[in-house]
């Protein structure tokens, strides 16, 4: 078992659970899949979230401990149960999810500890998910407060998706990542009528002062529009097992280059090539060693 110090470079905030599919549960969440993913490229990252007093509690705790993500932040909760998402996968293999309501990661409460390991830390990831109850909503806006480097991984779940508190999210946010669907969507909701992927991130970047802004696009690959410009990367061709956290893997690697003072070509191409090999393997967070990767890079 790894070792674990709570000097944080990165800290990920919201919701972990267990994703239960068809042919049994395996532990998700895209903060934890972050994490992970983190953890393994040589990030040390802790990850803030809350889980029940229960057994589905105790082995995601038991995991976190394996995979050498750090648990100095993770909170315990007596009243509400752990998470579960119920994912139905369609002919190819794409995910759909059933997130039940509520659950221990609603109420990740505000303390002193979590604020002080936030300030020293480089990068805040969070999502918009994890915004859907107060208690947890009022926790994470009280540490996008402090001068680290904040990432926005959007992820617009309905019924959950509420103008007012992705308008606080974006307006905090140093980088901001989409899909397709997702850049579409936002910017419908806040009025744009621009149909062009490169207006569509200006908009958004001028309405919220986001200094960069990430779109995956699948089979399609990545785009980066970056503070020195524009950067594209393909996607690397693969056999889908499922999709399941494959953004997040694509995401930990991107932020892993930025951590690594990558340049932004590299940062993107890394990314890319992480979403495509972890999407070629079945859950989240599959078991694999950074060699793996490398030659599935390389090929």
């Amino acid at each position: 078992m790894n070792e674990v110090k709570n000097n944080h470079q990165a800290i990920c905030y919201g919701e972990i659970l267990w994703d239960v599919l068809p042919d049994g549960p395996q532990p998700g969440g895209a903060p934890l899949n972050v994490a992970y993913h983190l953890n393994k490229l040589g990030v040390n990252t802790g990850i803030i979230s809350k889980v029940g007093e229960d057994i589905s509690g105790y082995q995601l705790v038991r995991l976190i401990e394996k995979w050498g993500i750090g648990k100095s932040l993770l909170q315990h909760d007596d009243e509400y149960d752990t998470s579960e998402v119920r994912v139905v996968l369609n002919e190819q293999n794409d995910a759909s999810y059933e997130i039940l309501y509520p659950v221990a990661w609603d109420f990740i409460n505000k303390n002193d500890k979590t604020a002080d390991e936030v300030k020293a830390a480089s990068f805040l990831v969070y999502g918009s998910l994890s915004s859907r109850n107060q208690t947890s909503r009022d926790t994470l806006s009280d540490l996008l407060e402090n001068e680290v480097t904040k990432v926005l991984d959007i992820n617009m779940r309905e019924p959950y998706v509420k103008k007012d508190i992705l308008k606080e999210l974006l307006h905090k946010a140093d980088v901001a990542k989409f899909n397709l669907s997702e850049l579409k969507r936002c910017n419908a909701l806040f009025g744009s009528h621009f149909t062009l992927e490169q207006d569509q991130v200006n908009f958004l970047q001028e309405t919220f002062s986001i200094p960069e802004i990430v779109v995956t696009k699948g089979e399609a690959g990545a785009s980066y529009y970056s503070r020195s410009g524009y950067y594209h990367a393909a996607c690397p061709k693969v056999k889908v097992a499922d999709t399941i956290g494959s953004g997040d893997a694509f995401l930990a690697a991107f932020i892993a280059g930025l951590h690594n003072h990558y340049t932004p070509q590299e940062v993107i191409s890394n990314a890319a090539a992480m979403g495509a090999f972890v999407a070629s393997k079945k859950g989240g967070c599959p078991e694999y060693q950074i060699p793996d990767f490398l030659k599935f890079k390389s090929q």
